[in-house]
């Protein structure tokens, strides 16, 4: 009876109060996104994302943070400068209301946060000029009843908790305001009327993993925001602050689009993405550092990442139609790397702009490391658009260019790449992330330079000689998956549980998002030094740059791959540490690819199911000297000869499209 009343209490309100915030697509918006989960399970219990556009908050806190109630609770202001602090209890964005009854007169104050640190009325920063954002204010006069929603151009695009306070033209006038009901409009993802219809999934024996899996995959769906809303430039000062802004940030999409095409499966969101920055192309080629709203160029780093984005998402879609729009852009941008390759077969950087790494330019070794991806990527773009010349070309500047790498740029008493090819003062985390992420070192060098990042490690992450002090999701991405490379997976799971596993623990955090970077000392102070004008609040708390866990748990713990676009052919090479389950799965055109492996005595199984008509290996992992049995639960015609090679371990068998499992014994 209890629970009846309260949804019916609720219905009525959410009738007064919110209209437009009915389950479905963002107001106007044109519905074009899934409308079903590909895969549902167990692990849906992990997915943050709201089932209906309508939130509430979950708990009501102090001014001094603690917790008074849950919500629905008591929530009354009485005086001037009184106020209290919602918790949503995860990252959310989009239009609050709130229906309230008053005596006296005043105005109603509304701030924003993501971190719990930052509550109260001002709100975090966002606004680009390193100060905080302020508040939002309503008019509020003596009334048995009223609502007020949020306007259109002040929606906020990403917080956890609202402070809503009261405030008199003097402190002797008398206010007092009982809050009834609070709801938030979800604006994020606006084209799907479903906001858990992911099309990808993973879980595994380590619940922590699962939900950091989840926490990427809901992040990168914060990130898509509404149309004709985002930050404004340069900010206007009126309290239009929206922590969440349209201009894409080029970089970033080395880490966001892999991760996203396993998780939400946005294949729309990132097509869109990176037709916007090919549209802004320079006549002389180069790309966008960052686009609408910024438009600045002079990035090599971030230009070579839309190249890499480009790959990775015509690996996954075969969207020939793209392709053949964007094909002449992708050369002339192709061109313009390529141009700056000099005698020594290396890049020598002029577009100095990047990630917010110190120092950058000439033969920096991130740079080269990107360059070789560039190349090879392009290698594979070039032979599935049919034009041969150009894949020699960029594989012969390749092979030059990996020769010059670990050359002039190894130091072998390091164990690792130097900052340059000149500059050994440091050793660069986001170089030898990459030399491993991108297969760019000799693979001889594979285990040494795995094990000398772990000498930038701390307690609670991987501290960046090349940004001093700061632990950098972003280049964590890379290096988890490096470690993945070099098939060092204990290493691996060991640097995502103790930096993104540290902040889904954080009591300030946001418990549900992946965030910017944050300082050695655990405080969100990220970049404080180095950019950000000492403002702590500053710090992204939803950053797609930080998804990095989500796509390497699903391609090499899971281990599946795509080798040709759409899945036509894939590869499952599955990696254990000290897991004794995983499973996931994502979708393309071709449909669903899933496998799920469990450890068992002296052996495991291994069962997957991928669309008919393609081809896959196997790589499956032994002990070394000795080949394994190897048992097929269903024996096909189209189970190829098995290759063991001794001195991995590593048994490769090529197989057929369908579903099959099988028994391998040690």
């Amino acid at each position: 009876m209890v629970l009846t009343a309260l949804i019916f209490t609720l219905w009525v309100l959410l009738s007064q109060i919110s209209p437009s915030a009915a389950a479905g697509c963002w107001r106007d918006t044109a519905c074009t996104g899934p409308s079903a989960a590909s895969f549902s399970g167990s692990w849906d219990q992990y997915n943050y994302s709201p089932a209906s556009r309508t939130v509430v908050p979950t708990r009501i806190l102090s001014s001094e943070k603690t917790p008074i109630s849950n919500y629905p609770g008591p929530a009354s202001l009485k005086g001037n400068g009184s106020k209290l602090i919602f918790d949503f209890g995860k990252e959310v964005g989009g239009i609050v209301s709130i229906a309230y009854s008053a005596k006296g007169s005043g105005q109603l104050g509304l701030a924003f946060s993501e971190a719990r640190n930052w509550t109260g009325p001002n709100s975090d920063s966002s606004n680009g000029l390193f100060i905080p954002d302020g508040a939002i204010y309503a008019n509020v006069t003596e009334t048995s009843f009223a609502n007020y929603t949020m306007p259109l151009d002040k929606i906020r695009g990403g917080f956890r908790y609202l402070t809503v306070f009261t405030i008199t033209n003097n402190a002797a006038a008398v206010i007092e305001v009982d809050i009834s009901d609070i709801t938030l409009e979800i604006g994020y993802q606006p084209s799907w009327s479903n906001l858990r219809a992911y099309q990808g999934y993973f879980s595994c024996s380590d619940d922590m993993l699962t939900k950091i899996w989840y926490a990427g995959a809901y992040t990168l769906q914060t990130n898509a925001i509404p149309p004709a809303t985002g930050r404004v430039f340069p900010h206007p000062g009126d309290g239009r602050t929206t922590k969440t802004y349209r201009t894409v940030w080029s970089g970033d999409l080395a880490i966001a689009v892999p991760s996203i095409l396993v998780s939400t499966g946005d294949a729309d969101g990132v097509r869109n993405t990176l037709q916007v920055l090919y549209n802004d192309q320079r006549d002389d080629g180069m790309l966008p550092f960052a686009g609408p709203g910024l438009n600045i160029y002079n990035s090599d780093t971030y230009h070579m990442a839309i190249l890499i984005g480009t790959w990775q998402y015509f690996l996954h879609t075969n969207d020939k139609a793209f392709l053949t729009g964007i094909w002449s852009r992708y050369t002339r941008a192709m061109a313009f790397i390529t141009a700056k390759i000099d005698g020594t077969g290396s890049i020598f950087v002029t577009g100095t702009e990047d990630w917010g790494r110190v120092g950058q330019g000439e033969h920096n070794t991130e740079a080269q490391m990107l360059l070789y991806k560039t190349l090879t990527s392009g290698v594979s773009m070039a032979n599935w658009w049919g034009d041969s010349s150009l894949a020699s070309t960029w594989a012969g500047q390749a092979k030059t260019l990996k020769a010059e790498i670990n050359a002039a740029y190894w130091d072998a008493g390091a164990g690792a790449f130097k900052n340059s090819d000149v500059d050994a003062a440091v050793y660069p985390e986001d170089a030898n992330s990459m030399s491993l992420a991108f297969e760019a070192a000799d693979e001889s060098r594979y285990g040494t330079i795995s094990q000398s990042l772990t000498k930038n490690w701390g307690p609670i992450g991987a501290i960046c000689p090349e940004l001093p002090n700061n632990i950098v999701a972003f280049v964590q991405s890379f290096e988890i998956k490096g470690h993945l490379v070099a098939r060092q997976a204990s290493r691996a799971l060991d640097l995502i549980r103790r930096s993104w596993g540290w902040y889904m623990n954080n009591p300030d955090g946001t418990a549900s998002t992946t965030i910017e970077g944050y300082l050695a000392d655990g405080s969100f102070g990220y970049r404080s030094l180095y950019g950000y004008q000492n403002d702590y609040s500053y710090t992204s708390h939803a950053h797609g740059w930080g998804t990095g866990p989500t796509d390497a748990l699903t391609s090499w713990i899971v281990g599946i791959t795509l080798t040709q676009p759409a899945g036509s052919s894939w590869q499952l090479a599955p990696q254990f540490a000290d897991l004794t389950h995983a499973e996931g799965g994502f979708t393309t055109p071709l449909g669903k690819f899933a496998a799920s492996w469990t450890l068992q005595q002296n052996g495991y199984t291994l069962s997957w199911g991928m669309p008919d008509k393609t081809t896959g290996t196997l790589i499956l992992p032994a002990a070394p000297g000795k080949q394994p049995s190897v048992k097929f639960s269903t024996q096909t015609e189209n189970i190829g000869t098995q290759a063991f090679n001794s001195t991995t371990g590593l048994l490769s068998i090529p197989v057929g499209g369908g579903s099959n499992s099988i028994t391998v014994t040690f």
